[in-house]
């Protein structure tokens, strides 16, 4: 038995007819015989809904108990013993309660579609894997329940349900897909007129590609090459030179003159094409594409015309926009024909677009790296002179030769000079030796007199064979030069990639690499600065990037050899001047530098991206704090001022006390909690200033302690700990919070305040010694597991009740540590327990600001306006 179909309800969002439709097509199957049954559907209490449900058989869901909740599922066993033509399953992306046989709901459909039984079923776009993303950032709503897309397009028909945004959203408003108390929370969040139509758009485009698919795969099957113009698609092609960018815009206006297509540039890389590409080029031509909307390809064939065509035939292309040929002389128009030329008579029912510009006609650059070089073709012209010379000196010791013979000897000294020289030597060596053949050995001899035509033909031929030897001779040797050229920049350009990518600095670790590839002796990067090149001792308009080397160029024009990379990046390198040859391997280089700015642009915009979502949620955690924690001491407060203002109330002296201490309880909870959110929205801001001087332990652990109950925490400091660098307030605040979590944490262990031997720490800071404090406790610790995310905000030990404290004593006092140029860890007590380290800089007697541009005063003030009591005296071993 084969394979069942699979027809799914596509729909843009919640509410737009999706179960309605396949209800409704149910019934009409079953209206032409078809055994129709209802295996799932939810109506979402959706009375029309439910009311077309009601005409059809229904096979009872099971019910499942899951962490004391009942859930209605498919029941799978009754569907396959049921065995019905066509089974009815709602909601395709559903997950499934654990417990069941399948963790999805379309892995049942599948068990379904595989026993025979074919499926109806239905699937919002934002349940799509590919869009997830996408309709998170468009509607604020991450979707917990997702499909693979692969899933989902391999069933056998898709349809998609829609209606516009305006009809959606009246839907809601007259109380068909959500409840009334639900409508305008709905309409002000996800049902946002902007959110349905962005929603629909990506429902019709991922619909299109779909459709593309399935068109391809006909076209495919039956062997269609011709173009069916379906979807507007422009082709571009590229050769790598600076026109490139003139026939990107061009087509990109032309495809802005229709309703939505498809922009596609190709580079066709030839054998004969490599040494004109410009990597520099193609870079940006690649990036302008991407910025277009568009993608880029690149195809190899020997033949650029016929891969161009056959990429165009491929993607089902409609037009193609090529360059006019950059060939000069009408001789090579004729014998190969522009590229052009050659598209357009062999595109069929492709449109071709010929786009003029500037390089038009006046010929390919020839690069110098296809040259043989001086010396060798030097002395090849010198062996077209002299081996034919000693090659009719060996035929004349032998006076019974003939003129086959002399020209077959003299074309192999023909061969030798091409192999050295190239064309040109091998050709005056031809002529050479077609005159010495003619004067020595051809008849009459002595004279250039030639009276038998047979030789005269022989002679002629001789040159032309000379001539087409030495031209295929020639191009093997550009040819296997150009390939040793072409492993040795792709060595390079390998070893590049691989040592910038062990760089700590990707782009320092290119220049750096540039210096010895290119053997100079500096390497500098600039970009343009619209604010002026403030930067690096660089021209005004530019910036000093990055530089490597002795002598690294000052300015942007102020090196031996600049390389333009884009219009607002410039390589320089300075030291020596480099050949012609070494210019596309600088190219390249700079396309590599080009690409690694663009990653450090795009990880600081994720940076950026990630410290707003980090604010953003430390914005959301504290409103949650506001909102429940601190409405905890605020209720203690009132009701205890409300009973003490009581008139018809007496109370006795023992509760008046009673209802005061808890006042005083709850305003001191409020203050710490009040504090810590300050101090933690000023750490995630980086506002806070530190006004370092020297300090020692013994000042700050008072006031740390105070409201600590009495013999909880034993202090036990030496008497030589030496001053650190620090400021007091903080310290206290670093101090009293990790001390109040030991408390909270282990309330039935002691706490024990220690100094390191000598006061100071095995490990240094920035190379500085360091002081160190211990606080240690005996309680349950904290599994290795959770150490890191215990420094992070609002974060509780096991779930600690949220009445004592919102979880950011930690945060605030690993901040104010790093604040001050410290480190606060945590390790394993011995016997168990935990063992919080505070680290700080040894003093070095100065007083100094550490932070922002902003005066510290106010956060010192602050802090210092939270010292409980003046310092109480610290006696060795006794709080």
């Amino acid at each position: 038995m084969g394979r069942a179909t699979l027809r799914i309800f596509l729909g843009a969002a919640p509410g737009v007819g999706k179960t309605y439709a396949m209800l409704e097509e149910a019934h009409r199957l079953g209206g032409r015989g078809e055994d129709v049954v209802v295996a799932f559907v939810m109506d979402h209490g959706r009375s029309d809904t439910r009311a077309l449900a009601d005409g059809l058989e229904t096979i009872p869901p099971r019910t499942l108990e899951y962490r004391g909740t009942f859930f209605e599922e498919m029941d799978l066993d009754a569907v396959l013993a049921r065995r019905p033509s066509i089974a009815v399953v709602d909601e395709y992306a559903h997950s499934n309660v654990p417990g069941t046989r399948n963790s999805k709901r379309w892995q049942d459909i599948e068990e379904l579609l595989e026993a025979g039984i074919n499926v109806l079923s239905t699937v919002n776009v934002q349940h799509l894997a590919s869009l997830g993303d996408v309709v998170s950032a468009i509607t604020d709503v991450r979707q917990a329940e997702t499909v693979p897309d692969d899933v989902v397009r391999r069933a056998d028909q898709i349809h998609l349900v829609d209606i516009s945004p305006e009809l959606l959203r009246q839907r809601l408003v007259d109380g068909k897909i959500y409840a009334a108390d639900k409508v305008d929370a709905a309409l002000s969040n996800y049902f946002r007129f902007g959110n349905l139509t962005a929603l629909r758009e990506l429902a019709l485009l991922w619909l299109a590609d779909r459709v593309d698919e399935g068109l391809a795969k006909y076209r495919a099957e039956n062997n269609i090459a011709a173009s069916w113009p379906a979807r507007e698609r422009i082709v571009i092609g590229l050769t790598g030179g600076p026109e490139g960018e003139v026939l990107i815009r061009r087509a990109a206006r032309i495809l802005k003159r229709v309703n939505g297509g498809d922009l596609l540039a190709v580079h066709v890389r030839s054998a004969d094409g490599v040494a004109a590409e410009s990597p520099q080029d193609l870079e940006a031509q690649r990036l302008l594409v991407r910025d277009l909307g568009g993608s880029y390809h690149t195809v190899a064939g020997e033949d650029p015309a016929a891969a161009l065509l056959d990429f165009a035939r491929s993607v089902n292309a409609t037009q193609i926009v090529v360059g006019v040929s950059r060939r000069r002389s009408l001789a090579s128009r004729l014998i190969r024909g522009g590229i052009g030329n050659r598209v357009v008579r062999d595109s069929g029912d492709i449109d071709v677009h010929m786009v003029s510009h500037p390089l038009g006609g006046r010929g390919r650059e020839r690069s110098r790296q296809r040259d043989l070089g001086r010396a060798r073709v030097s002395l090849g012209f010198a062996l077209a002179v002299v081996l034919p010379v000693l090659l009719q000196l060996l035929l004349a010791a032998s006076p019974s030769h003939n003129v086959a013979t002399a020209v077959l000897v003299q074309l192999t000294g023909s061969v030798a000079v091409a192999l050295v020289g190239g064309l040109w030597p091998a050709l005056l060596g031809a002529l050479w030796s077609s005159l010495l053949v003619n004067y020595f050995s051809t008849p009459p001899v002595g004279t250039l007199t030639i009276s038998d035509p047979q030789n005269l033909l022989a002679l002629l031929v001789f040159v032309g064979v000379s001539a087409a030897v030495a031209a295929v001779v020639d191009l093997s040797a550009r040819r296997s030069k150009e390939a040793a050229r072409a492993r040795a920049e792709a060595a390079t350009l390998g070893d590049l990639t691989r040592g910038a990518s062990s760089a700590e600095d990707t782009v320092k670790g290119l220049l750096e690499q540039a210096l010895d590839v290119f053997q100079v002796r500096g390497a500098a990067l600039f970009t343009a600065d619209p604010g002026g090149g403030a930067g690096g001792g660089a021209d005004p308009g530019w910036r000093l990037v990055a530089r490597a080397g002795e002598r690294p160029a000052a300015a942007p024009d102020a090196g031996e050899n600049i390389e333009q990379i884009d219009a607002g990046t410039r390589l320089v390198l300075s030291g020596r001047i480099l050949p012609a040859s070494d210019r596309r391997l600088l190219g390249a280089f700079g396309a590599h530098l080009s690409a690694q700015l663009e990653r450090r642009q795009l990880a600081a915009s994720r940076r950026e991206i990630v410290r707003l979502a980090e604010s953003n949620t430390m914005r959301t955690s504290i409103l949650r704090a506001v909102s429940h924690d601190l409405r905890t001491p605020l209720a203690g407060i009132k009701l205890a001022v409300g009973g003490l203002r009581q008139a018809n109330v007496r109370y006795t002296p023992e509760e008046e006390q009673e209802l005061l201490a808890t006042i005083d309880e709850c305003s001191d909870r409020l203050d710490v909690l009040v504090g810590n959110l300050l101090d933690m929205s000023r750490i995630s801001s980086d506002s806070v200033n530190a006004l370092i001087r020297p300090v020692r332990w013994y000042e700050v652990i008072p006031a740390a302690l105070h409201g600590i109950p009495a013999g909880k925490v034993r202090v036990d400091l030496p008497a030589n700990m030496p001053e650190v660098d620090a400021d007091a307030g903080m310290l206290e605040r670093v101090i009293a919070n990790i001390v109040e979590n030991a408390v909270k944490y282990a309330p039935a262990s002691d706490i024990v305040i220690v100094g390191a031997a000598g006061g100071l720490s095995t490990t240094t800071l920035a190379g500085r010694p360091a002081g160190e404090l211990r606080i240690i406790d005996h309680g349950q610790g904290v599994p290795a597991g959770s150490v890191v995310e215990m420094f992070q905000p609002f974060q509780r030990l096991n779930d600690v009740p949220a009445t004592t404290g919102v979880g950011l004593g930690l945060a605030v006092a690993k901040g104010f540590t790093e604040a001050m140029g410290g480190t606060l860890s945590a390790e394993e007590t011995p016997g168990g327990g935990l063992t919080m380290l505070v680290r700080l800089p040894l003093s070095t007697g100065a007083a100094f600001e550490r932070g922002a541009t902003q005066a510290p005063i106010e956060a010192q003030s602050v802090l210092l306006e939270r010292a409980h009591t003046p310092p109480l005296p610290v006696k060795k071993g006794v709080q």
